[in-house]
């Protein structure tokens, strides 16, 4: 996992970005919390969360066809789906990943509790995430290894998990169809295992400058 150092000042914890102003959107209690607490925490990792529908209505995307052609697509109309949940550090390349039929402030609990449970003792991680209702929710238990900074309003695109459901969408859930429920887990967790946990390809897909490693 990414090494990240931190300071008790904020104008050097500023340097874990590519600019040396902060940004007004990560300017929040957490970060500065966390930046005090020098003896407990050595290390900070930025992960960044989402969360996608998955379903039979699948997704139309670009094919190789003979030039001139119309080639057809399929695209269902059925209407099982799932939630799939995932999280990850653009930095280290690490992910984690949930499937859950349904989406509320429990289910991220769920998903919550056994990535705290392994995370090294002089780590701390900044969960990056948007302001749905569900991370919002007065019945979330967050992880005291855990701070939680929301992503500005309206903003997906500073999010680069959304990069990844994209890359997902694209290259392996397009152009197909699936029987049911049962198969749409899993060809979610197939998929999960085949892209998802080859870092290499998370450190390039979920690239973000603000999420780069630095020293200070």
């Amino acid at each position: 996992m990414a090494t990240w150092f931190i300071s008790s000042s904020r104008s050097q914890t500023a340097l874990f970005l590519p600019a040396t102003r902060w940004p007004r959107w990560m300017d929040c209690q957490p970060i500065r919390r966390i930046s005090k607490q020098r003896d407990a925490v050595k290390r900070i990792k930025i992960w960044f969360e989402d969360e996608m529908r998955f379903g039979q209505q699948g997704t139309i995307c670009r094919k190789w066809a003979c030039k001139g052609s119309r080639p057809p697509a399929v695209k269902q109309t059925q209407y099982d789906y799932v939630y799939v949940i995932g999280a990850a550090c653009p930095a280290s390349g690490k992910t984690t990943g949930l499937l859950s039929p349904h989406i509320n402030g429990g289910v991220i609990n769920v998903y919550l509790e056994p990535m705290a449970r392994e995370i090294d003792p002089d780590v701390h991680i900044v969960m990056v995430w948007d302001q749905a209702g569900f991370h919002t929710s007065t019945h979330l238990r967050i992880p005291e290894k855990i701070s939680i900074v929301p992503l500005p309003p309206y903003s997906p695109e500073m999010n680069p998990v959304e990069n990844l459901w994209y890359y997902l969408r694209s290259h392996a859930w397009s152009n197909r169809t699936f029987d049911n429920y049962r198969h749409l887990c899993t060809v979610a967790c197939q998929t999960w295992q085949t892209y998802c946990l080859d870092t290499t390809l998370i450190k390039s897909v979920c690239n973000a400058l603000y999420a780069t490693d630095r020293k200070i």
